[in-house]
């Protein structure tokens, strides 16, 4: 009875937004069409106009769209009002969207440090057809975001029967330079091809056709309109001025003119039948401009130019068919909150995945007992099928079915490699590249084998093999090379050169991961093959032989900024045991010549840091941070000893602890604890300006750590945050040192 009264109320509801969309009946009044062209993030600027088309009551009966048109009228069209369009796009993270980048805030800290360590990143199917080639971008988080804000769209239907309000889209197949009319399909792939920018974005494969942007044929779509039965036409167009000789000097603008002459195809034609055109000026603002503050600036230019036309927009009613009191009750069904709302979930059904694969998403998620699902949730199953399960996309569709979804996660190619590369330069390092291979192995559990080569100054290589189980550890076993070439200064001045080589292999039977955590026990090897030391006669003289080491080690790690180098909230904790021996359970101590003459218990090291952000109003952020690194032994490797100086910890060496105004390694007392504070203030979006001081106490014995003299020291530093990381420099002075110390980075650390 209650589902029986439920239909009667939906079916009454629908009836009424049918009579309010036409007035006093469609036979009344003329079917009003809406076009919307393409432009990139200058299409932004509809979403205002169609504000005011609504504060105008307007009825709009048909929608077409090209590009980012498609994307603005395929989402009105099935009931997204102008405000609900306002509010979704300032919400997105469009760095995000537009790229390749996975999202990993809850996949392991391992994977987040490796997507902030290499600016490049792109996953390959040897010998099968990549599907999503074809383009910088491959567009896999675009088709994510449109899968879910298209919920309940998803599957193949009808776009005049199948919508709340009738639409159509344009694409181009490149096989024969086509136009292509969307009146059907499924609605989120409609509208990626519409706006696949060739070269930009991979095209669209559906059948035999090769799909990009449809504005290549066709980008402002009013034919497309009036073929549908609108009688009334309004159209948007956000392209600039004609360009000439002058405004082109460079590849971007060549390009884009390239793409705005062949625009041109029947614009004319279509501007011909069009009732009432407004052109919005995006003057200043290219395809690219998705910031949010050139998103607030476009949709009000949006508005602006609509409100310039409110007098010719109050007298199209009457062409219409409508009164100038005439207010649409409801102009479509409102959406709902589709990004935070739960989901009944009726079933799931998996699509070109292995049985394992399909095992190892219902165990880790425990489908067996989830009855709801989220666009969280989606974006979670999405990220693990790409990350941990290796398939080149993956798709999360919710269809309904009964009072629920149906969840329907489809796959692609599984990578047969994941390349990535990444690339620095600073005033200690130099330049620097690196470069990685991720390989999955195919096993009946996720394993992964990722192999990591360094060229600069500091040479490293490093493989390391990882089984990703259904539960949250990761156990890893790992061997690298580095080749150390590390300058040690005393007092603000080099007192040697030591270069030596270090192999390592490691095994961490307990590699345990949650969200921002991570939990570390295992066994280390090390050997040290020293080359050469070259200082000068003040230099401590220490006698360097050729050793091993074996260490038991356990570290915690828990993270919760939200940016890795410029976070605005969250915390970073981070804590350490080692024991570090000879032979599994002591020590050599050596004499003045090196020669062991003795043994003794092995070496503890206990090292902690910890660094929370506070933000006080939009830009500011204070950022204390404690650290230290204490040893216990009466037996002190050098390699092992406690070094200080630069941005970033372990960048040189593993002990490696930073401190401002100091630029180089130090070396200090086996006890040693520090304090800094960090103020940050960002200026527009990407620049911003550090300032930090620091103290800190060392000692060779811990009930000495106070006798000493409180080192000081302070620097101020300006960045630019870029695809690419952090552009900037610093300066800082030490009482350490006692000299200023300038340091220029280019690029993410590693």
């Amino acid at each position: 009875m209650k589902k029986t009264l439920l239909m009667m109320m939906a079916a009454v509801l629908l009836s009424s937004v049918a009579a309010a969309q036409t007035g006093h009946g469609a036979e009344q009044r003329k079917k009003v069409g809406v076009v919307l062209s393409g432009g990139g993030a200058k299409g932004m600027a509809h979403i205002g106009v169609l504000k005011v088309l609504e504060r105008a009551g307007i009825p709009v009966d048909i929608v077409t769209g090209t590009s980012m048109g498609s994307i603005i009228g395929g989402l009105y069209a099935i009931g997204y009002n102008a405000q609900a369009l306002d509010s979704m796009v300032r919400v997105q993270d469009w760095t995000y969207v537009i790229s390749d980048r996975e999202d990993l805030r809850r996949q392991s800290l391992g994977d987040r440090k490796k997507q902030n360590t290499y600016f490049f990143s792109t996953g390959m199917t040897i010998g099968k057809r990549d599907g999503n080639a074809g383009g910088l971008i491959k567009g896999k988080n675009l088709a994510e975001l449109f899968q879910q804000l298209c919920t309940g769209y998803t599957d193949s239907l009808d776009f005049t029967t199948g919508l709340p309000i009738p639409f159509a889209c344009v694409a181009t197949n490149i096989i024969d330079n086509s136009e292509v009319d969307f009146h059907s399909g499924r609605l989120p792939q409609a509208m990626r091809a519409s706006m696949a920018i060739p070269a930009a974005f991979s095209p669209v494969r559906i059948g035999d056709q090769v799909l990009v942007d449809g504005g290549l044929k066709n980008n402002y779509p009013a034919d497309i309109a009036r073929a549908m039965g609108a009688e009334v036409i309004i159209g948007v167009t956000v392209q600039g001025a004609p360009k000439v000789a002058e405004d082109l000097g460079n590849t971007m603008s060549i390009l884009s003119q390239i793409i705005d002459v062949n625009c041109k195809n029947k614009y004319d034609e279509n501007l011909a039948i069009t009732d009432l055109h407004m052109q919005v000026d995006t003057e200043g603002y290219g395809s690219a401009s998705f910031t949010p503050a050139a998103i607030d600036t476009l949709i009000r230019r949006g508005e602006e130019e609509a409100m310039r036309h409110w007098d010719d927009i109050a007298a199209l009613k009457e062409r219409i068919g409508i009164d100038a009191s005439f207010r649409p009750t409801i102009l479509h069904p409102l959406r709902p909150q589709v990004l935070t709302e739960k989901h009944r979930v009726t079933g799931y059904t998996f699509e070109n995945m292995t049985p394992q694969a399909e095992r190892f998403i219902r165990q880790k998620y425990h489908l067996s007992r989830t009855d709801s699902i989220d666009a969280a949730l989606e974006q979670q199953l999405t990220t693990t099928m790409r990350v941990d399960l290796f398939y080149q996309t993956a798709e999360c569709r919710l269809v309904p079915e009964g009072d629920g979804v149906r969840v329907v996660l489809s796959a692609g190619n599984r990578k047969s490699v994941q390349l990535h590369a990444g690339f620095r330069y600073d005033t200690e390092d130099y330049a620097a590249v690196q470069l990685g291979v991720d390989i999955p192995l195919k096993t009946a559990l996720p394993v992964n084998t990722d192999v990591m080569l360094r060229l600069g100054k500091r040479l490293k290589a490093r493989a390391e093999l990882t089984v990703h189980p259904r539960s949250f550890t990761r156990p890893t076993i790992s061997y690298e090379f580095n080749r150390n070439d590390v300058d040690i200064y005393m007092k603000g001045d080099l007192a040697y050169n030591i270069l030596y080589n270090q192999f390592r292999g490691e095994l961490t039977p307990i590699n345990f991961n949650l969200k921002n955590f991570n939990l570390q026990l295992g066994l280390r090897w090390d050997f040290m093959h020293y080359r050469n030391k070259l200082g000068t006669e003040d230099a401590p003289q220490v006698m360097l032989k050729n050793e091993h080491f074996f260490s038991y080690r356990a570290q915690l790690n828990y993270n919760s900024e939200d940016n890795w180098y410029f976070p605005t909230r969250g915390s970073r904790f981070r804590a350490e045991y080692a024991y570090v021996t000879n032979n599994l359970a002591q020590l050599n101590e050596r004499g003045a010549d090196g020669s062991v003459v003795g043994k003794r218990t092995g070496m503890s090291e206990v090292s902690a840091d910890w660094r929370g952000s506070f933000t006080f109003g939009e830009r500011f952020t204070l950022q204390p941070m404690v650290y230290g690194r204490l040893l216990f032994s009466s037996v002190f490797p050098a390699v092992f000893g406690n070094t200080i100086g630069g941005d970033w910890f372990g960048h040189y060496v593993e002990q490696q602890m930073p401190f401002a105004g100091i630029g180089n390694i130090e070396y200090v007392g086996h006890q040693f604890v520090a304090t800094q504070l960090q103020a940050q203030e960002r200026i527009g979006m990407n620049s911003y300006v550090l300032l930090r001081v620091a103290a800190a106490q060392q000692a060779d014995k811990l009930r000495n750590l106070l006798d000493n003299r409180t080192i000081l020291g302070m620097q101020a530093a300006y960045y630019y945050n870029t695809l690419f990381g952090p552009i900037g420099a610093s300066l800082g002075y030490s009482n350490r040192s006692k000299k200023p110390y300038f340091f220029l980075n280019l690029g993410y650390e590693f």
